[in-house]
């Protein structure tokens, strides 16, 4: 496929479009969820040429892991791109966060037998701890890399003074965080780093909850997270509408929906090779793809920034 792209300085090339799997046997965040039904969502990204699989520990937690290892076992596996995460320790009921070095690395160990694989093509650290010097919990996973453990190393969540730190031996390939059209922190000093630096920035939340797919009606009601979200408060929920409704036009004349237009633009920003929107369907994992199909102008995508500025 020639539209893989490369995950910034790392050797690891990807459809731009990958899945985020934290549907797929990850109880403790959605109830109900079929686990048969999250394994066919992952065979059918890979059958479309999905390659970039995103997971991590705590969504089960260690299901997501286990299923995904499943599913990755029936294909080749230098065909897959694999990221999975850790950070989460469980102390008693209690859950912390561990960066030091030995955690990371019976992290990684564990995640490897969770996976059934020998090696993960990216690991992040999921969440900063308050103690450990960030240099040194990514040279920890430097030393797996030599190893041939993992191929990439990543951190999740870290502040831009935090990424900094970790990066102190250029050793950092990626960084997730959230980045969405309502919340543009990153781009004022993270954007401007990671493109700096060749480190790939991979939002997460793309669609802030659902917002930017373009589904919602201003007497949609909400019993869940969203409730509490400001984004979904009253007047704001309808401004925000009213913004999300103002890229129909762009997404009608290209033959696409709304959710394109969104993961497009993102693929426009700088340091943004990929995507990785979650799915609880094997329909929403083909649609997705449908993202690849768009070319935004330049017109188009600075009136984007201004409608969300």
């Amino acid at each position: 496929m020639d539209n893989r792209t490369k995950l910034g300085k790392s050797d690891l090339y990807v459809n731009p479009i990958g899945l985020g799997t934290n549907a797929v046997g990850g109880h403790n965040l959605y109830p109900n969820l079929d686990e048969e039904a999250g394994k066919d969502v992952v065979r059918t990204a890979l059958n479309h040429g999905m390659n970039f699989l995103d997971t991590a520990f705590i969504y089960g937690p260690k299901r997501s892991e286990e299923l995904v290892g499943q599913v990755m076992s029936e294909y080749k596996r230098d065909e897959i791109i694999l990221a999975t995460k850790g950070a989460h320790e469980f102390k008693g009921e209690e859950v912390v966060f561990n960066n030091s070095p030995a955690f990371l690395k019976q992290s990684v160990e564990d995640s490897l037998q969770r996976l059934r694989t020998d090696y993960i093509d990216l690991y992040y650290i999921h969440f900063p701890d308050e103690d450990t010097p960030k240099d040194e919990a990514v040279g920890a996973l430097k030393e797996l890399k030599d190893e041939g453990k993992i191929r990439s190393i990543g951190v999740s969540n870290f502040s831009v003074d935090q990424l900094k730190e970790a990066n102190k031996d250029g050793y950092v390939d990626v960084i997730q965080s959230e980045y969405n059209l309502f919340k543009r922190g990153v781009e004022e000093d993270m954007l401007p780093y990671t493109a700096d630096n060749q480190i790939s920035f991979v939002p997460y939340f793309p669609f802030a909850s659902g917002l930017l797919a373009g589904k919602y009606d201003k007497n949609t009601t909400f019993n869940d997270l969203r409730a509490e979200n400001p984004l979904f408060q009253g007047e704001e929920f309808k401004k925000n509408l009213d913004k999300v409704e103002k890229l129909r036009p762009i997404a009608e004349e290209k033959g696409v929906d709304i959710p394109h237009i969104v993961l497009s633009w993102y693929l426009n920003q700088p340091s943004i090779d990929a995507v990785i929107p979650g799915a609880k369907r094997t329909q929403q994992v083909v649609d997705n793809l449908k993202t690849l199909d768009v070319k935004l102008s330049d017109n188009e995508i600075s009136k984007i920034d201004q409608i969300f500025s």
